[in-house]
């Protein structure tokens, strides 16, 4: 099994260029970064924020930055400026490491799963996955969770299309449901 670094250059780039009718390999789509959030609005506990932000730093890699508020909202009880979220945005080697996790051991964890929806490939050929669990994660393996939240996850390409998108999720096997 390679890495999805190793595959895309020996695998994937071959297969678009021929896929694609591109005669310059610079000019393929790529993975250009990983975004990961999560919204905290609804936990008031400050020990459960911090335990969501330790085991979330565990599973990603590095460190979170925290968002914060930018309009008042009474029916949600938010203030400019309170703490309602994180997220974090990957890239290179550790892009690449997060992604191999996440393609190869946590989304066939997934409950019931069945495969990845292509409608989760927007216009612009961005793929965006949601976690009920972070459970799923091998760093989550063997420890005692207390409560379970969930985040998602947003694959950002260089792509122009959805179509150069697909054919590069697909060239790197990402698992898709069959039809």
């Amino acid at each position: 099994m390679w890495s999805l670094k190793e595959q895309y250059k020996n695998v994937a780039v071959p297969l678009m260029l021929k896929e694609l009718g591109y005669k310059n390999k610079m000019a393929l789509p790529k993975i250009a970064k990983v975004v990961i959030d999560i919204g905290i609005g609804s936990v008031k506990d400050e020990n459960q924020k911090n335990m969501i932000e330790k085991q979330l730093t565990d599973i990603v890699g590095q460190k979170l930055v925290k968002s914060a508020a930018k309009k008042s909202i009474a029916s949600f009880k938010t203030r400019v400026g309170s703490h309602i979220g994180y997220n974090v945005s990957l890239r290179g080697d550790r892009m690449y490491d997060f992604l191999n996790k996440m393609v190869y051991v946590a989304i066939p964890r997934r409950r019931d799963f069945r495969g990845l929806n292509l409608k989760s490939i927007d216009q612009m050929g961005n793929l965006t996955i949601g976690f009920k669990e972070h459970v799923v994660f091998p760093e989550m393996a063997g420890e005692d969770i207390r409560n379970s939240f969930g985040f998602g996850v947003t694959i950002v390409t260089t792509s122009r299309n959805k179509k150069e998108a697909t054919s590069l999720f697909k060239a790197l096997n990402f698992p898709f449901a069959k039809k």
